[in-house]
């Protein structure tokens, strides 16, 4: 590894760490949730981690990829306030979803974390096509998770 891919590694892995551990400390799935009805095509729970360490890690990538690839300094201080924004819209989810426990709220939410991975989409596209088809996977993700979201708020409303 070239000492160019160093530093956006490093911070790119801290920084996917974090919002992956404050949202894994929000994130209860006790009680409150287990009596939430779900639909039958839910995941299990297992999932979840499961699905969610591939994203995080491939959007770590996306970040370096752009990151790299972006031609000035302005282009990457676009790229990582966009990539703070949507680290902020992920555990903002997770805090609505399970600790306040307002699922309605959180479709709502869910609809801007989305728009945001599609805007880090469009934006590190401009300079990486590898940055943005490595963030297609939590595109999709946060497509089904907000879907069933919308489901369970159907079957258990009014929160």
């Amino acid at each position: 590894m070239s000492r160019m891919w160093v530093f956006p590694v490093v911070i790119a892995a801290m920084l996917a760490g974090i919002v992956a551990l404050v949202g894994a400390t929000i994130t209860d799935t006790g009680p409150w949730y287990q009596a939430l009805a779900k639909p039958d095509w839910a995941p299990p729970d297992v999932a979840y981690g499961v699905a969610w360490t591939a994203i995080y890690a491939c959007t770590a990538l996306a970040g370096v990829t752009g990151w790299l690839a972006a031609p000035t300094w302005r282009a990457r201080e676009w790229l990582l306030g966009l990539f703070a924004l949507n680290g902020f819209l992920n555990i903002l989810w997770s805090l609505l979803f399970f600790r306040l426990h307002r699922p309605d709220w959180a479709v709502v939410e869910v609809v801007a974390l989305w728009l945001s991975v599609a805007l880090l989409m469009v934006v590190g596209g401009r300079h990486s096509r590898v940055s943005a088809a490595l963030l297609l996977p939590y595109l999709l993700w946060v497509g089904f998770a907000g879907y069933l979201n919308w489901t369970i708020v159907q079957l258990n409303a009014p929160f």
